[in-house]
């Protein structure tokens, strides 16, 4: 009985010692994309988190709790259990000027929105992949939703696969006989009706209008492939008909061009529209696969490194226990960095081809990221693929970006201690 009792005592002296979980999100990590999920559960359940840049790959600390512990092994985190003064020990070492270290605490999950349509679509999207496989819950909405006024429920919203300028993904020379295809317009169209718009193009004009309004006033938006350039297309088109007769009905202003306004953009400017309705390009926005002159053996961006303490946002999306990220093809590949505005950070880039993977921005009170292709462990992804297992890749870096994106809504700069 005593020797029980001296158990006892001395597993209670460890719990109160054992203060701290530490999840490192460097080489040691068994799975980086759980440990998102495992970062927004514990947000969730009201506690905080530390999310320590640039220290081990971007790691994150919580205060010790055993159903934390009990979730960390349900998932297949790995972590370890540290004391008080073990977490202090990492505290002093960032704190000091001498290394490119912060922490950032993470206070409030952030309610998420995917930007998706309802139907089935013949493709799949990284970002709800991610999502789902992190274990982080996300609503689905579309156009009649953000029309009557959800978004500011929300402070984060991604944008799926999509195409803002009403010319359905340019899909026509090689789908349009597709039932999916036929489908879609007609939904498209019908939803726009319903809306009081005549054209689809103005439809979605307007829904991009409304997440312009959404990020202006705090929001945080997210958009992969077609839903970056796209997106500031419809913009600086606004008023203008850039759509050919098979989209709309009527032929375009063959003037299109020399009337878009770059000043209603939130990333690129003075590039050129594609006209050609059976070109599966909207712009020159876009590097095409014959123009970059990369395989997939030697296609590579590299994140830029920044300062955590004086530049903690881009330090905060580009967190990663690497810093070459494999290249992978969408409809919208990569950016030409000659076209991305003056005030817009390039946080990844292929310097060789002049093209930007990854960048970010400002936009009134609100923040968005541009993340160029379609799915950072598919190369090149086709239309019917089958979507991507993350069983097989729970330490992908080129995911790792979208979930940075994830977190960031949650994050406020902690006070160092003096």
């Amino acid at each position: 009985m005593r020797g029980i009792l001296i158990v006892t005592f001395f597993l209670l002296v460890r719990l109160t010692q054992a203060n701290y979980l530490f999840i490192p999100m460097d080489e040691k990590q068994a799975n980086h994309l759980k440990a998102y999920g495992i970062a927004y559960w514990v947000l969730r359940s009201e506690n905080e988190v530390d999310w320590l840049l640039n220290y081990r790959g971007g790691s994150f600390m919580t205060k010790f709790h055993p159903a934390i512990q009990n979730e960390l092994v349900i998932r297949g985190v790995s972590f370890e259990v540290i004391s008080d003064a073990q977490a202090n020990q990492i505290i002093s070492e960032i704190a000091s000027p001498a290394v490119n270290y912060d922490i950032m605490k993470l206070e409030k999950y952030p309610r998420i929105a995917v930007y998706s349509p309802k139907t089935a679509q013949p493709w799949d999207d990284a970002v709800t992949l991610v999502l789902t496989y992190a274990e982080i819950p996300y609503d689905v909405i579309y156009d009649d939703e953000i029309l009557t006024g959800v978004l500011p429920k929300y402070d984060w919203l991604h944008l799926h696969h999509e195409d803002f300028t009403g010319q359905y993904g340019k899909f026509y020379g090689s789908f349009s006989n597709m039932p999916w295809y036929i489908e879609a317009q007609k939904e498209a169209e019908e939803t726009a009706r319903r809306n009081g718009f005549h054209k689809v193009s103005q439809l979605k004009l307007a829904v991009a209008k409304r997440i312009k309004e959404f990020v202006a006033g705090g929001g945080f938006m997210f958009a992969m492939c077609s839903a970056t350039d796209s997106y500031d297309i419809s913009l600086a088109a606004e008023g203008v008909d850039i759509c050919e007769r098979m989209f709309d009905g009527d032929p375009a202003d063959p003037h299109a061009q020399e009337k878009l306004d770059y000043e209603k953009t939130f990333a690129f400017t003075d590039f050129r529209l594609v006209r050609d309705p059976y070109q599966y390009e909207f712009s020159n926005i876009d590097n095409p696969p014959n123009e970059r002159g990369l395989r997939q053996a030697n296609d590579y961006f590299a994140l830029f490194e920044f300062s955590a303490k004086w530049d903690p946002i881009p330090t905060m999306l580009t967190q990663n226990h690497a810093k070459v990220i494999k290249g992978f093809f969408g409809q919208t590949t990569g950016f030409k960095s000659q076209l991305i505005k003056p005030d817009v950070v390039i946080m990844g880039e292929n310097k060789e081809i002049k093209e930007s993977k990854y960048i970010h921005g400002v936009m009134g009170k609100g923040f968005w990221t541009f993340y160029g292709g379609h799915d950072p462990e598919d190369y090149q992804h086709q239309v019917g693929e089958e979507h991507t297992d993350l069983n097989q890749h729970p330490n992908s870096p080129g995911y790792r970006l979208i979930l940075n994106n994830v977190l960031f809504p949650a994050a406020k700069k902690k006070k160092q201690k003096t």
